[in-house]
């Protein structure tokens, strides 16, 4: 059983170690990063699992960035503690957030992330979407929250101003 809630101020520096722990050194070098930079994340979406005890078993984040000048979410970091990996917590964050983005008027989402594991979403790759290099195409994808959503969005990604 785990409990969800928005993440707060508070929970910073637990979800940092969160991350550190889940992925490789050097995270914070990768391209999606540079659109963060600077720009506070979308804190109605930003959540935070905790089992019975209380423990930080997972986050997700959220960010707004420009695609071609249209707004949009940018999904991640979305990290599990391994100690609950396979329990399908993952999946509930991203499902719980992705409903709540749509609940708040957002239109799209958008990640860098493995296309068989985001594919059960809905999320596909967005072709006419280009990250800031070093990014491979391919896993560049996205959802649309509401009736096409990405139609006719295209161009660079870029901060949110």
């Amino acid at each position: 059983m785990f409990e969800l809630g928005q993440e707060g101020p508070a929970d910073y520096w637990e979800v940092e170690a969160l991350y550190d722990l889940c992925f490789a050194p050097g995270r914070e070098a990768l391209s999606s990063y540079r659109l963060r930079d600077g720009v506070p994340p979308v804190a109605g979406l930003c959540l935070v699992a905790r089992d019975a005890d209380g423990t930080l078993a997972g986050a997700i984040r959220y960010w707004p960035v420009r695609v071609g000048g249209a707004e949009a979410l940018l999904l991640g970091p979305v990290a599990v503690h391994p100690t609950h990996q396979g329990e399908g917590l993952g999946a509930w964050l991203i499902r719980e957030s992705v409903e709540r983005a749509r609940g708040l008027g957002w239109a799209r989402v958008m990640l860098v992330g493995d296309a068989p594991y985001y594919g059960r979403f809905g999320f596909t790759r967005l072709d006419a979407v280009e990250m800031p290099p070093p990014t491979n195409p391919a896993r560049v994808l996205g959802l649309a929250l509401v009736p096409g959503g990405w139609d006719g969005i295209a161009g660079a990604v870029t901060r949110a101003a």
